[in-house]
């Protein structure tokens, strides 16, 4: 909080508009943010290291400390991105950054910075067996976006009726890189495998009834795909899949560089 910030809070006060309780809560959520923004130690190396910047995990982060850490990232010419971000962080966060471009379905927010838009050559297939998968396809979307590659989407082609599979196959087999989004019995990442010679990316979702466990089910379903091409990440994690995917672009057109 600034000097005219608690002076305007002062002033109210001695007018009767505010009462004490009003300003010590003000005061205390004051000084939660400053610890937060104190004890957030970025990593602003890890672009130089790692080919992207630090992603901010938002959940359990104050707004305070969120736009402390965009703004710390967006002066260092780094493009932010921040996942799972609820729609009440976002707004007030979208008002103090007005190039913010915030997706509710995935919950996640883009600031470019003055740097250069990243560009990663290939393109990248994400996969939804059903349209409750979305939200985490989206993730990956929005992650992709942000290293800089290609994506298109195809939805709600789960193995309950293998003829959807069929009409897409022609862009699975031109894809660099396939991402599956499955929940269920997890059982779409092995069809698709076996249709494909590029990496496939499997990502277990929550979604299913009881003996799905949250996920658990299509976890371990996926992690015993007879496809040798899948590989799978966690559940509902569509950032980790995204991200994968772009380091592997990311690879090749080094590799190519250097031939």
């Amino acid at each position: 909080m600034n000097r005219e910030q608690l002076e305007q809070l002062a002033r109210e006060l001695e007018a009767g508009q505010i009462s004490v309780q009003v300003l010590m809560d003000a005061l205390e959520v004051d000084a939660t943010d400053s610890v937060e923004q104190a004890s957030l130690s970025l990593d602003l190396d890890r672009q130089e290291r790692c080919g992207f910047p630090e992603v901010i995990y938002a959940e359990n982060k104050s707004p305070a400390a969120l736009a402390h850490a965009f703004t710390t990232l967006l002066e260092a010419d780094q493009d932010v991105l921040a996942t799972r971000l609820d729609e009440h962080k976002a707004e007030q966060l979208c008002r103090q950054f007005p190039a913010a471009d915030y997706n509710p379905a995935a919950r996640t927010i883009r600031i470019r910075s003055a740097a250069p838009a990243p560009s990663l050559p290939g393109h990248v297939t994400i996969v939804t067996a059903g349209t409750s998968d979305l939200a985490v396809a989206e993730e990956v979307r929005e992650t992709l976006a942000w290293m800089g590659a290609g994506t298109s989407l195809v939805q709600d082609v789960g193995v309950a009726g293998p003829s959807r599979l069929h009409q897409h196959l022609d862009l699975l087999r031109r894809s660099d890189v396939v991402i599956v989004v499955a929940g269920l019995e997890g059982a779409l990442p092995s069809v698709v495998g076996g249709h494909v010679d590029c990496p496939v990316i499997a990502v277990p979702t929550s979604i299913g009834y009881g003996a799905s466990f949250g996920g658990v089910a299509a976890l371990l379903g996926m992690l015993n795909s007879c496809a040798s091409n899948v590989t799978v990440v966690n559940i509902d994690a569509g950032f980790k899949a995204g991200y994968v995917a772009g380091t592997i672009l990311r690879r090749c057109v080094a590799r190519d560089g250097e031939t």
